[in-house]
């Protein structure tokens, strides 16, 4: 199998890490604009089987070439290239999946699935850790139960040492996290689809020690189209982010003070973006490039089974990989990025068309993937 990753970022990276592990990859092309600096984990496999590739996804010639010369696409961009990028894969007649994020962009790449078909190829959208992971097990807890009353989802990456004032570290991009803490989120409350503003309803969520007591919030982008799929359906469903106790209250003071917003204002006769100076400022003091992370995930999915009240709970905790320099984050993101893409191109993913991961994925052959590269999903009930 030959495949393309676009993106040579921490996601983009880790993917093709987990692609070159795999004994039927003959090929791995790394694409992006500036392809100079790879990360150590990927120095072993420099040789035929790991082509660095200069490409600008913005020259769409250039990409539909690269796309024709392999069997499946693996998109670690920013989300707003992804209709262009599954367009072009529909085009070239290859398999396609992104990290995805954005809910309104899922459902214009919905659009192209009757080319999809036609070209007999997938195109998966949100195939990271949420959406991607976290759907795909909420999916697999419905469907083992005959009638659902309540679906949440809770998942955050963090430091594994946090340090006041946030109690975290950067795990992807600060730009991103922001968009989520200010961005309404659906859910759906008596089976009918609601926006709750982000950073709301906070609980507290309990792990094993060391990890202990987190607080989980509402943020946007998480279910993906779940919510548009289950309306009616199901009464309750909702996703939030977990952050250690205290982190939202200071968000939130942040967002009411307008330093997240997007509006200019005049500073000293210069136009300046409240969230970019934010940005700019804070972002380096959370970037701790020798930092530790860890990802927390838990699924639960409450109905009934055989006419008895039933639970289905899936939880996951991984921690940074300190034997090949892998944070966490990239294990549970970019491995799932990759697994998506290897079970497309070997034709595990059906029926051809374009569908959420929820929709089309396999979930205990998915699981099982999970498990061999360490990433251990435990069922609790």
């Amino acid at each position: 199998m030959r495949m393309l990753v676009l993106g040579a970022g921490l996601q983009g990276s880790a993917c093709a890490y987990d692609l070159l592990h795999d004994n039927d990859v003959s090929e791995v092309r790394l694409a992006d604009i500036h392809i100079g600096h790879l990360p150590e984990f990927l120095a072993p496999y420099s040789g035929p089987r790991l082509i660095p590739t200069p490409l600008d996804v913005r020259d769409h010639s250039a990409v539909l070439g690269a796309m024709r010369e392999c069997d499946a696409v693996m998109s670690a961009i920013p989300y707003y290239f992804n209709l262009d990028m599954a367009r072009l894969a529909v085009e070239a007649g290859v398999h396609f999946c992104d990290l995805g994020g954005n809910t309104e962009i899922v459902f214009k790449q919905k659009e192209l699935d009757a080319e999809a078909r036609k070209k007999n190829i997938t195109v998966v959208p949100d195939c990271g850790l949420a959406p991607g992971m976290v759907n795909i097990l909420a999916e697999h807890g419905i469907e083992q139960l005959d009638s659902v009353d309540s679906v949440k989802i809770f998942v955050g990456g963090l430091p594994q040492h946090p340090e006041p004032p946030l109690n975290y570290m950067l795990v992807y991009s600060l730009e991103g996290a922001l968009d989520y803490y200010t961005t309404l989120s659906w859910v759906l409350r008596d089976g009918k689809r609601t926006h709750v503003k982000a950073l709301s309803e906070r609980e507290p969520v309990d792990f094993e020690s060391p990890l202990g007591e987190l607080e989980a919030f509402h943020t946007a982008g998480g279910l993906s189209t779940m919510a548009f799929r289950y309306e009616g359906k199901i009464p309750t469903m909702e996703y939030k982010t977990l952050r250690y106790p205290g982190h939202a209250q200071i968000m939130e003071d942040i967002r009411s003070l307008g330093l997240l917003d997007l509006e200019p204002v005049e500073v000293k006769g210069m136009k300046v973006v409240p969230r970019d100076v934010f940005i700019a400022v804070v972002g380096p003091r959370l970037n701790k490039p020798h930092g530790h992370d860890l990802v927390a995930l838990r699924v639960v999915v409450s109905g009934k089974k055989a006419g008895k009240s039933a639970t289905k709970t899936f939880q996951l905790v991984d921690r940074y990989d300190e034997a090949h320099g892998l944070s966490a984050m990239m294990r549970t993101t970019g491995y799932s990025l990759a697994i998506t893409g290897l079970m497309q191109a070997r034709g595990q993913v059906k029926p051809a068309g374009v569908h959420t991961p929820d929709e089309c994925i396999p979930a205990d052959a998915y699981i099982n993937e999970l498990r061999k590269r360490g990433i251990d999903i435990k069922e609790l009930s």
